[in-house]
């Protein structure tokens, strides 16, 4: 496991940018798993500038995105379907065919889970980009008595709801559940890049150094040869 510490967010985002732009020069056809939330913004802020620059293509690159919420559908605007065509695939020319999320209002939950673990596993993810929550979960894998092994759909924590809740009008329109990747899954990516804030180094030392278990979903990562973490001082 590498351990890279930036002086602040925008150099942490320059660097993970960087990183995943990289991987694409070296493999153009690569395998991107990709994640949402606050912390990747920045680093796909600088994918589009890479790829304006001149610098990438992505017209042969294949995404797969770690979860999508239960119930909303992919124009609703807080869903992770949105948040991407938002911050990367509407801005650099990735085939949209290329880009795939869990259907977060599929009719049948278990099928698209099962549906999702087999494209995840034919994909042979390349580099798997992750955050990490406050409660040290990755995806939606929250603290629980096992490792989730496959993509499954996951109650959230209260403090997951309550973390996303400044993202809705009122806290009852806040999905209640998520179809994530589980913790096997994401093992399978060739690479694992994590970043992370300040506010997580209490838990981002836990997850890198304290004993595995699933009560610190994110401290799976230690059974994986080649991670790298990047944090961010402030």
């Amino acid at each position: 496991m590498r351990l890279l510490e930036k002086n602040t967010y925008e150099e942490m985002s320059v660097l993970c940018g960087r990183i995943l732009g990289a991987q694409v020069l070296l493999k153009p056809d690569c395998a991107l798993g990709l994640a949402t939330g606050s912390s990747p913004i920045g680093a796909y802020e600088e994918l589009v500038r890479q790829y304006e620059g001149g610098l990438l293509d992505f017209s042969q690159v294949r995404t797969v995105n770690l979860d999508e919420y239960c119930g909303l559908k992919a124009e609703h605007n807080q869903s992770y379907r949105y948040f991407m065509e938002e911050h990367l695939f509407g801005k650099v020319n990735i085939k949209k065919e290329n880009t795939f999320l869990p259907d977060g209002c599929a009719g049948d939950v278990e099928a698209e889970c099962a549906r999702y673990e087999k494209l995840v596993a034919g994909m042979q993810v390349d580099l798997q980009l992750l955050g990490i929550g406050h409660n040290g979960h990755i995806g939606f894998n929250e603290p629980a008595e096992d490792f989730a092994a496959q993509v499954h759909q996951v109650k959230l924590a209260e403090s997951t709801i309550k973390a996303n809740s400044r993202l809705f009008k009122r806290m009852e329109d806040v999905p209640r559940s998520a179809v994530t990747m589980g913790i096997g899954t994401i093992l399978k990516a060739k690479k694992i890049l994590l970043i992370a804030g300040p506010d997580k180094a209490d838990i981002v030392e836990k997850a890198l150094y304290g004993p595995v278990t699933p009560q610190v979903p994110a401290s799976a990562l230690q059974l994986h040869g080649a991670v790298t973490v990047i944090i961010s001082k402030q």
